[in-house]
C-alpha cells in the first residue's frame, strides 16, 4: 500500500523535473509596434468600416498560435486597425475566414460570456506600463460585451462594466469588429509627453478549430494579461485626464405577497428610489457613493444539495459590490478545478452585508468606497450602513485594504474589517474586528508563494481565534503543481468573512502532467494525468477528521475544447458529533469507503452540448450514487435552453439504514433579440422539502449601462404547509457620464 501511495508522487516528481527542464519562453525584448493615428472626426460604429478614416491607419497583423501548437503562425490571421480623436480610442478588427461567417460559434449573448465557448476578439491594455494591470475589452462575433481588469494575471475583476460600444458584421470572409471606447473609461497617466506608449495586446479564439492566438507571443501555461509580454502601442496622445464623474440614479416599483405561518400572510406595495455615484478623482482613484442601495434585478441564488463537511460558498452577484472586487477578496479560494484544494478563508465576503444567511436582502442605507491602484500600491476602503428594524439594531460596515507592489511581481499587504451592531431595546450591541497581512512572491515565471495570517476579535464575548494559509504554486506548459497549508481555530470569527471549515488544520497537495505526445490521436488536445491528496485535522485536539485521495490516472483534453476523466477516491472520515447531509443522520465514528468519479464535456460551442458527472460508491457507512447532466441547445445565437438533473440516491446510510433519493431540477432559457435586450427565465425543483424557485428577468439596455428591468421571483417550500413568497419589479436606471 505505502509503494501505491508512493507511485503518484514519484510521478508528479518526474514531471516537474521534466518541466523545469523546458523553459517556458522569456518575453521579447525587442517589443512588437503599432501605431495609432488621430483623426478629427466621429465614427459611426456599425461593425461596417467604411469611412475614409480607416484607410488611414496602419494594419498589423501575423498571429502568433497560443493554442494548440504555440509559437506556430495563427492558420487564420487577423487584423487590427487604431485611430483616435478627443472623444474616442477606436480600434477594429478584421478576423479572418476560410469558411467565412458558416465558421462562426457564438452560443448565446449573454454579457461577459464564457470565452471558451465563443469565437472572440480581445484587447488588453496596459496604459500605465507597468506590466501589472490592464483593461481587458472582449466581444464575439454577434457584438457581445466581456470587459474586465486584471493585477498580475492572477487578481481579476470579471464583473467590472466598462462604458465601450462594440458592433460587429460577419460575412464570407471572416467577421469584422468595431470598437469605441471614450477616453473617459480607460486609465492612463497624466503625461507632459506630447504622445504616449502603451503596453497592448490582441488576441483571438477561431472556436470551430478551439485555436487562441495572439498579436505579441506569449507562453500557453499563462494569459495574455501576463503584460510583460505585451507589445507596444505607439503614437497614441489622449487628452489629458480629467475628472469625470458618473451619475446613475434609479426608480424602482415592487409589489409583494407572502402567504405561509413561516413567511407570513402579507400583501404590499412600495416605490423608492436611490442611485450611485462614480467619480474618478484621477487616473489611479475611484470613488463610489451609493444611496438607498437595491439590487432588485440581480440573479438569484441556484440550489444546490450540500453533502459535504464544507459550507456552501455561493458567490456574490450585485453590480456594486462585485466591481473592484479583486482588491478586497484577499484570502484563500478554490479554482473551479480544486486546484489549490478545496479550502476557502477570506477576511471579507461583501454577502455578509444586505444579506441574511438565507440570501433574503436587507435593506441598506447608503455606502462608500473608494479603490486607488498605482505602480507602487494599491489601497481602497469601503463603508456601509445597513438599516436596522425592530427587533434588530442596524449595523455599520468598515473594511480597508492595502497592497504595496514590491519588485516585478511582488507584493505585501494586509486587510482590516469592523462590524458594528447597533444596540436596541431587545438586542445588546457589539464589535466584530478581523485583520490580516498577506503577501504574494513570484519567485520565477513558474513558481509562486501566496501567503496569510488573519486574527479575529469581538467585544460581546471577548474571545478571539486566529487562522492563516500558505499556499506554494507551479505552473508551466508541461507540469501544474500546488500545495496548500491552512490553519483555522476553533474561536476564528470574521463576520464579514468566510470560511469554509472550522477547527482544522489541512494540507492539500496534487498536480496534473500537461503531455502532448506526437503520437495522440487528433482529436485529443493532451494527457492530463495527476493525483492531490487532502488531509483535515482538529486543531484542538489534533486528531484526523477527513483523509481524500483523488488518483486520476486518465483525464483527456479533447481539441473540441471538452474533456473526459476518471477519479478513484479513497476516503477517511471520523466522524466526533451526529453528521446530517440533507437530513439524514450519520452517526459517531470512523469511516473508510472508495468512490469512482466519471467526468465529461462535449463541445461547448456547439448547437447541442452536455456536461456529465456521474460518481459511485461508498459513503460513510452506506452507498451514495451521485448523477449530474447539463444539456443545452443553442440553435441559434438568440436563443438557448438548459435543463439540469442532479440526483443524490443513499442507500443504507446512517443510523437508521436510510434509503432515499434527493433531485433537484432546473430549466433555464435566454431570449436574445440582441445583446442589449434579452428575456431570462429559469426554474428549480428540488424533492427536498418541495423547493421551487422561479426567476423571470427582461433586461433592456436603452443606452449604454442604462436599463429597464422587468422581474418576477417566486420561492416555495413545504412545512407543516406549503410556504410561498412572490415579487413582482419594475426597475428603470439611467447613467450620465459627464
Amino acid at each position: 500500500m505505502r509503494l501505491f501511495l508512493s507511485l503518484p508522487v514519484l510521478f508528479i516528481v518526474f514531471y516537474a523535473k521534466s518541466a523545469y527542464s523546458q523553459d517556458i519562453f522569456l518575453p521579447d525584448s525587442i517589443k512588437r509596434e503599432v501605431h495609432a493615428v488621430a483623426i478629427q472626426t466621429n465614427l459611426r460604429i456599425d461593425g461596417k468600416l467604411d469611412e475614409a478614416e480607416w484607410q488611414l491607419a496602419k494594419s498589423t497583423s501575423d498571429f502568433v498560435q497560443v493554442e494548440p501548437l504555440q509559437g506556430e503562425k495563427a492558420n487564420h490571421d487577423t487584423e487590427v486597425r487604431i485611430l483616435y480623436n478627443k472623444h474616442f480610442l477606436y480600434i477594429a478588427a478584421f478576423c479572418r475566414d476560410s469558411l467565412g461567417k458558416s465558421a462562426i460559434r457564438t452560443p448565446d449573448m449573454r454579457r461577459d460570456f464564457n470565452f471558451q465557448e465563443h469565437d472572440f476578439f480581445g484587447i488588453a491594455i496596459d496604459a500605465f506600463n507597468d506590466k501589472r494591470n490592464a483593461m481587458t475589452f472582449m466581444t464575439n462575433a454577434y457584438g457581445t460585451q466581456r470587459d474586465l481588469l486584471s493585477f498580475d494575471d492572477r487578481l481579476f475583476d470579471t464583473d467590472w462594466d466598462g462604458l465601450w460600444r462594440v458592433r460587429t458584421q460577419r460575412t464570407e470572409e471572416g467577421w469584422i469588429a468595431e470598437i469605441a471606447i471614450p477616453w473617459q473609461t480607460l486609465r492612463y497617466p497624466a503625461s507632459i509627453e506630447k504622445t504616449q506608449s502603451w503596453g497592448i495586446n490582441f488576441f483571438r479564439n477561431r472556436r470551430k478549430t478551439n485555436e487562441l492566438t495572439g498579436w505579441s507571443p506569449y507562453p500557453r501555461a499563462f494569459s495574455v494579461l501576463r503584460m510583460e509580454y505585451a507589445g507596444i502601442l505607439k503614437d497614441i496622445q489622449p487628452p489629458p485626464p480629467s475628472p469625470n464623474v458618473r451619475v446613475q440614479p434609479y426608480i424602482l416599483g415592487v409589489a409583494d405577497k407572502y402567504k405561509g405561518s413561516e413567511v407570513g400572510y402579507e400583501e404590499k406595495a412600495s416605490t423608492k428610489v436611490g442611485g450611485e455615484v462614480k467619480w474618478a478623482v484621477n487616473p489611479n482613484t475611484v470613488l463610489d457613493l451609493t444611496f438607498n442601495t437595491d439590487f432588485a434585478q440581480a440573479d438569484v441564488d441556484r440550489q444546490v444539495n450540500n453533502i459535504t463537511r464544507f459550507s456552501v460558498f455561493f458567490p456574490e452577484r450585485r453590480q456594486f459590490f462585485l466591481e473592484n472586487a479583486s482588491l478586497f477578496a484577499a484570502g484563500l479560494a478554490p479554482n473551479d478545478n480544486l486546484v489549490g484544494g478545496s479550502m476557502r478563508i477570506q477576511p471579507f465576503f461583501s454577502r455578509r452585508i444586505g444579506l441574511d444567511d438565507s440570501g433574503n436582502p436587507i435593506p441598506l442605507d447608503a455606502g462608500a468606497r473608494i479603490v486607488s491602484r498605482s505602480l507602487k500600491r494599491n489601497y481602497g476602503g469601503m463603508l456601509m450602513r445597513q438599516r436596522g428594524n425592530e427587533t434588530e439594531g442596524a449595523v455599520n460596515f468598515g473594511v480597508a485594504r492595502y497592497s504595496h507592489n514590491i519588485g516585478k511581481q511582488d507584493r505585501i499587504g494586509g486587510i482590516m474589517t469592523v462590524k458594528n451592531k447597533e444596540a436596541t431595546d431587545k438586542t445588546q450591541g457589539y464589535t466584530n474586528w478581523t485583520g490580516a497581512v498577506d503577501g504574494f512572491f513570484r519567485l520565477s515565471q513558474k513558481f509562486s508563494l501566496n501567503v496569510m495570517a488573519i486574527g479575529t476579535q469581538s467585544s460581546n464575548n471577548g474571545v478571539g481565534g486566529l487562522a492563516g494559509y500558505a499556499q506554494f504554486s507551479y505552473n508551466s506548459n508541461q507540469f501544474v503543481g500546488w500545495s496548500t497549508s491552512t490553519l483555522v481555530t476553533k474561536d476564528f470569527n470574521p463576520e464579514m468573512g468566510f470560511v469554509s471549515r472550522y477547527d482544522v488544520i489541512s494540507n492539500s497537495t496534487g498536480g496534473y502532467a500537461v503531455w502532448r505526445p506526437d503520437w495522440k490521436p487528433q482529436w485529443i488536445r493532451g494527457l492530463e494525468p495527476g493525483f492531490f491528496a487532502e488531509t483535515y485535522f482538529q486543531a484542538s485536539t489534533g486528531k484526523l477528521q477527513e483523509r481524500v485521495l483523488n488518483f486520476n490516472p486518465i483525464w483527456l483534453a479533447l481539441n473540441n475544447g471538452g474533456f473526459f476523466g476518471i477519479f478513484v477516491t479513497p476516503t477517511y472520515q471520523r466522524l466526533d458529533e451526529v453528521f446530517s447531509p440533507l437530513g439524514i443522520n450519520i452517526g459517531v465514528g470512523e469511516y473508510n469507503y472508495l468512490r469512482y468519479t466519471a467526468l465529461a464535456l462535449s463541445d461547448p460551442s456547439k448547437k447541442i452540448s452536455y456536461r456529465l458527472n456521474y460518481e459511485i460508491g461508498g459513503y460513510y457507512n452506506g452507498r451514495l450514487d451521485y448523477f449530474s447532466i447539463r444539456v443545452r441547445t443553442s440553435p441559434v445565437p438568440h436563443f438557448s435552453l438548459t435543463l439540469t438533473y442532479d440526483s443524490n440516491k443513499f442507500s443504507e446510510l446512517g443510523i437508521e439504514k436510510v434509503n432515499e433519493s434527493v433531485k433537484l431540477v432546473g430549466v433555464e432559457s435566454r431570449l436574445a433579440i440582441n445583446p442589449r435586450l434579452q428575456l431570462i427565465g429559469f426554474y428549480q425543483y428540488n424533492t427536498s422539502q418541495s423547493r421551487e424557485i422561479w426567476n423571470m428577468r427582461l433586461a433592456w439596455e436603452f443606452q449604454p449601462l442604462s436599463f429597464v428591468y422587468l422581474v418576477f421571483n417566486q420561492r416555495g417550500y413545504e412545512t407543516t404547509e406549503r410556504q410561498q413568497s412572490q415579487h413582482l419589479i419594475g426597475k428603470l436606471t439611467y447613467l450620465k457620464q459627464f
